[in-house]
């Protein structure tokens, strides 16, 4: 199969794609997704062959609008249309109770609830308008690499095995959506997932949300991508450099030169100028914000992979507002390994 690149002109063929069980990876505001028609079995399962995806990993359903949404959930509550309403198009990812039957397993990991999120991007929205069905959406990578941010990135990965590849360009957030389960009223809304809209953005429209912070075990199934195996990884070890020093920086330098092996930095400007060494890479992602830093995150891992690099340190971050998402997915990409 030869994988070939679309745009915004060529919908129209990546929506018959879509009806016809071929994969097309598209674009979000987060990272780019890999398409599937979210009713045909078969082609759910052609997701997991691409990615080499665990089959227990359940996956969200992108829709077009609130009115394809009511053909799936059982029932949505008040402070759920206040949410829509609020964040969507958006990056937030909202888990429903189901109808049974509504999707193949495949879909749902066997699960009786359903993750949907409306993205926040023209070319998918119109994409899955043409095709008139709801398309599941994993990040359009191999599963545990880190996510996609660019069609190019998506290339590295599935060329070959997927039919196209829907190019909008860079996406804007650099990471995956919040998920937020309501699918338990008894226990209120609970973020399964950290993402790009915050516990107290979410507390300002519907009061209380807590935080699901338990580690999920080998046996259970989760509720949403991201909560059980190991994720966002390049070939490279990462360390997490917790202090925005120069003098830590040359100590994490010095460290992995003591261990003879290449050094990759991702870090923001103003460290970047003292780094240049000609036995160092280095991959800047401009002012120190934390919206620069996330946006660069999976792509400047994938950068610094690509150029050879053994070991990469990375910026730590405060874990506050979209600092929490950032520092969930630097730590699964570090294995929590933090240079102190």
């Amino acid at each position: 199969m030869t994988t070939k690149m679309l745009t915004e002109q060529d919908i129209a063929t990546a929506a018959t794609a879509i009806k016809t069980g071929q994969l097309v990876a598209f674009p979000t505001e987060t990272v780019y997704g890999l398409g599937a028609n979210a009713l045909d079995e078969t082609a759910v399962k052609k997701v997991y062959q691409a990615k080499g995806r665990p089959s227990d990993n359940p996956l969200i359903v992108h829709v077009s609008g609130v009115e394809m949404l009511r053909n799936y959930v059982k029932k949505l509550s008040e402070a759920a249309l206040k949410l829509i309403t609020t964040f969507w198009p958006g990056p937030l990812t909202l888990i429903f109770s189901i109808e049974p039957d509504t999707f193949p397993s495949v879909v749902t990991g066997g699960l009786s609830t359903a993750a949907f999120r409306m993205p926040d991007n023209q070319c998918t929205l119109r994409l899955i308008e043409a095709a008139g069905v709801p398309i599941v959406g994993p990040s359009a990578n191999t599963s545990g690499r880190p996510s996609p941010t660019t069609a190019q990135h998506v290339a590295h990965d599935l060329q070959g095995k997927i039919a196209f590849i829907l190019d909008d360009g860079p996406t804007k957030i650099g990471v995956e959506s919040t998920v937020l389960d309501l699918s338990e009223p008894e226990q209120g809304p609970v973020i399964l997932r950290p993402g790009a809209i915050t516990q107290a953005q979410l507390a300002a429209v519907i009061n209380e949300v807590t935080v699901d912070q338990h580690l999920v075990g080998a046996a259970e199934t989760p509720k949403a991508p991201g909560m059980k195996y190991k994720h966002y990884s390049p070939e490279a070890t990462v360390w997490i450099v917790p202090e925005v020093s120069n003098e830590k920086w040359q100590a994490a330098v010095a460290f992995g030169r003591q261990q003879q092996q290449k050094i990759g930095l991702l870090l923001p400007e103003f460290l970047a100028k003292e780094m240049i060494d000609e036995d160092v890479l280095v991959v800047s992602y401009g002012a120190n914000t934390v919206e620069n830093a996330t946006k660069a995150l999976f792509a400047g891992l994938r950068n610094l992979d690509e150029q050879g690099a053994d070991l990469i340190f990375v910026q730590g971050l405060p874990e506050e507002g979209l600092g929490i998402a950032y520092m969930n997915r630097l730590k699964k990409a570090a294995n929590r390994n933090i240079f102190n």
